[in-house]
């Protein structure tokens, strides 16, 4: 199940008070041929870096990549706990 944060409650409020009809419609300046209706990845469980690097072979493949969101995505190594005290 994906993490979703927000109730249909939450997504109206928020929708209501950026004026936008819908979410499909926070994003109807991305043309057609760039969106994707699939997820991106398909594989529950996946560590943050096996995803960082699936997306990277992607991007690679399609020639490139273009970030919607900003700052964009840093690597960043989170140790996994070794269980010892």
């Amino acid at each position: 199940m994906p993490f979703i944060p927000h109730t249909d409650a939450d997504i109206a409020e928020m929708l209501a008070a950026i004026g936008a009809d819908s979410i499909e419609a926070l994003f109807d300046e991305i043309p057609p041929a760039l969106r994707s209706d699939s997820r991106l990845v398909d594989e529950p469980g996946m560590r943050e870096a096996e995803i960082m690097r699936l997306m990277q072979v992607r991007a690679e493949r399609e020639g490139g990549y273009r970030t919607f969101i900003g700052a964009g995505a840093y690597e960043h190594h989170i140790p996994r706990l070794s269980g010892r005290s």
